[in-house]
């Protein structure tokens, strides 16, 4: 692992910071915020901040910035990728394209029709068409491969019959990508198929999950005799389930995490620096060492991202690497939190942001909330230790 940029990786750095200086809106300069939230927004200033946002991009190709040139993409080496994404998170610069950029696309890319990237990538590039994953079911989350949506044959279409839930942004999204049972006799990771879904067909219902912290970014989607014309199927029939293990592949490095658990320990540093800060953090001197520890965890965290970037930039495929990294960013982004109320005391009971006791806008407390389903989400806790332990320590199963 070289840690340095050579020439070619700090030009493109300073590039990098340039657009990001010179054409993030301020909107997003003062507080951050959600393009996604955003280009479907009732303000026509948000509106606006995330068109401008996605032109400046897309006039790089950096929507796309790991999609081939051909395709829309900037064609960026791994290492670019990881600059771009590092400086972005920095900024706090909101990407653009959501899942339908980082996921569907490049899996259409490898197991799409030429009809199907000819109708769907230029719309996930040009942000007009909104995509959101539809896998996991209230009996399938991590045992994937038994889930039980049936789609059926009828002709030159698909009937789907069944439920999603932990649909994220489902309410903002135009088009699913939805893994279906199509053949309920074969072995479960046999009989599954890929399948491409308009959000507002007949049959089709979002309802909003609202977690703890009481924000609504899931949804539990319901398929009621819903049409899908053959020909939205990604890949061969019944073989649906490795299209969308190819999709599982893309991101890894997870450097957005690392610089943005920084970016909150930060925030703290500053916040209990101010008078403010001093008088609303009773544990701060018992938990010092804690803030410290945090820390160097997010040191920690950035060298199991830049392992796996170095990895994939010498032409490696991270296995393990990856699960290591995604563990401990989950538990870090729980100890972050954690430690954060611990330090504010009793002050961490405020929920609302606008109280005048709330204990630097009550961040960490609502972040607390958030993280406690950041060791299920995206594979447990409990699995990655698994697979660390088969395919990194090659200890035996079970």
């Amino acid at each position: 692992m070289d840690w340095s940029d050579n020439n070619k990786q700090a030009n493109f750095r300073s590039e990098v910071r340039t657009v990001i200086e010179d054409r993030l809106p301020e909107r997003y300069k003062e507080s951050g915020g959600s393009w996604e939230h955003d280009r479907r927004s009732e303000s026509a200033e948000a509106r606006t901040a995330a068109a401008e946002w996605s032109n400046a991009l897309a006039e790089r190709g950096w929507v796309a910035p790991h999609w081939p040139k051909e395709y829309g993409g900037a064609g960026l080496s791994p290492m670019e990728q990881f600059i771009f994404k590092q400086e972005m998170s920095l900024a706090a610069a909101p990407s653009v394209g959501g899942q339908g950029v980082s996921q569907l696309g490049p899996t259409l890319i490898v197991h799409g029709t030429d009809e199907q990237k000819a109708e769907h990538l230029p719309k996930i590039l040009s942000g007009e068409v909104d995509w959101r994953q539809g896998y996991s079911e209230p009996g399938s989350g991590s045992d994937l491969a038994s889930l039980q949506t049936r789609a059926i044959r009828d002709g030159d279409e698909y009937v789907i019959n069944g439920q999603k839930i932990w649909t994220s942004l489902a309410h903002f999204a135009d088009w699913l990508y939805v893994l279906c049972r199509t053949d309920p006799d074969a072995p479960k990771h046999r009989g599954i198929s890929f399948l491409l879904v308009d959000k507002h067909a007949p049959g089709v219902t979002v309802r909003p999950l609202i977690d703890m912290s009481g924000r609504h970014h899931f949804n539990e989607t319901f398929f009621e005799d819903v049409r899908v014309p053959s020909t939205n199927r990604v890949g061969e029939e019944n073989r649906g389930w490795y299209v969308g293990m190819t999709l599982l592949d893309f991101e890894r490095s997870n450097i957005t995490g690392a610089v943005a658990s920084r970016r909150t320990l930060d925030k703290l540093r500053n916040f209990l620096q101010t008078d403010e800060g001093q008088s609303r953090s009773p544990g701060y001197e018992p938990n010092r060492r804690q803030i410290a520890d945090r820390y160097i965890e997010t040191d920690v965290m950035y060298n199991f991202s830049f392992r796996i970037i170095s990895m994939q930039d010498n032409g490696l495929i991270p296995n393990y690497e990856a699960s290591v990294s995604k563990l401990f960013n989950s538990e870090m982004s729980q100890r972050i939190a954690l430690t954060g109320t611990r330090v504010f005391g009793l002050y961490s009971n405020i929920h609302d942001s606008k109280s005048r006791w709330a204990a630097m806008g009550s961040d960490l407390t609502i972040s607390y909330l958030l993280s406690v389903s950041s060791t299920i989400a995206a594979g447990t806790s409990e699995i990655q230790r698994n697979i660390i332990a088969t395919r990194g320590l090659g200890l035996p199963r079970g």
